[in-house]
């Protein structure tokens, strides 16, 4: 059933729409909660599947795989015309902003789309990282040894990705807890391509406080009229031990030059000391 109706997207790609806006990121900062609310808005179509992974790891899937992933023509106009507050649709990739190709190739496709990224505390964010891997049982060292090693791991794989396009490294993609966290140097990629007013950065802590004024602010970016009616879920909660202290002073002392870069280049103070 699941596979007919793949191909029915597939064959009827040419009839669909791209997307209006993309959450580009970061991992383990809230996106999933962030997209699974928007898309109760009744104006938001969710796409077939919330995170395409295409600008990263599937781009040699081609446009029409993409396009199939998102919702016709016809139904938006018909969206459109019954509902009278207009149309969104968008997925969630939160590889996609710390992916040395994403941002180009997002600008070559969708030049006007409108982008979403969420931030958490980078010191929070590493270590919910860490445990979802050690969770799965990709991760065999401590969290203190991972961050040791994080240098060793991803050494050269960047650029080694850069030279090849369609080279994949998984070092990359599941051990970068602190390279994820240095949040300027990604935002820069993107700012360097599209306009600041296609950008909108929110802050996880805020998100996670007051969920439906975070939403008013996605709403109001994407040009979507206020909704009073969200039933707010939290998704992807992860559980885990406390964060060694001494682990904790060193990732806050690694973070903070970095942090007042993100100040110097956004203007807004993410309060994370």
């Amino acid at each position: 059933m699941r596979a007919g109706l793949r191909r029915y997207r597939l064959l009827t790609s040419g009839m669909r729409v791209l997307p209006d806006f993309i959450i580009i990121g970061g991992q383990r900062c809230g996106t999933t909660s962030l997209y699974n609310n928007l898309v109760r808005h009744p104006c938001v179509a969710p796409a077939f599947q919330k995170e395409a992974h295409f600008f990263d790891v599937h781009f040699g899937r081609g446009i029409s795989w993409y396009r199939s992933l998102f919702p016709t023509v016809v139904s938006k106009r018909w969206a459109e015309r019954v509902r009278g507050g207009g149309f969104a649709t968008g997925e969630a990739s939160p590889y996609y902003i710390f992916h040395p190709h994403a941002p180009r190739r997002i600008f070559e496709a969708l030049p006007g789309v409108k982008l979403i990224a969420l931030l958490r505390n980078p010191v929070d964010r590493a270590y919910s990282h860490y445990s979802a891997r050690a969770r799965r049982g990709v991760e065999a060292l401590s969290f203190g040894e991972a961050v040791e090693r994080e240098g060793e791991r991803l050494r050269g794989e960047e650029e080694r990705m850069l030279e090849d396009e369609g080279y994949y490294s998984p070092s990359h993609r599941l051990f970068s807890y602190l390279s994820r966290g240095v949040y300027v140097d990604q935002l820069r990629r993107w700012m360097d391509l599209f306009p600041r007013d296609q950008l909108l950065v929110l802050r996880s802590e805020d998100f996670f406080a007051d969920p439906g004024a975070e939403l008013g602010r996605v709403t109001d970016f994407l040009g979507l009229p206020r909704w009073e009616g969200w039933e707010i879920s939290r998704f992807n909660v992860g559980r885990y031990r406390e964060m060694d202290a001494g682990v904790r002073r060193r990732l806050v002392e690694f973070f903070e030059p970095h942090n007042r870069r993100l100040y110097d280049l956004l203007g807004v103070d993410f309060d994370w000391s």
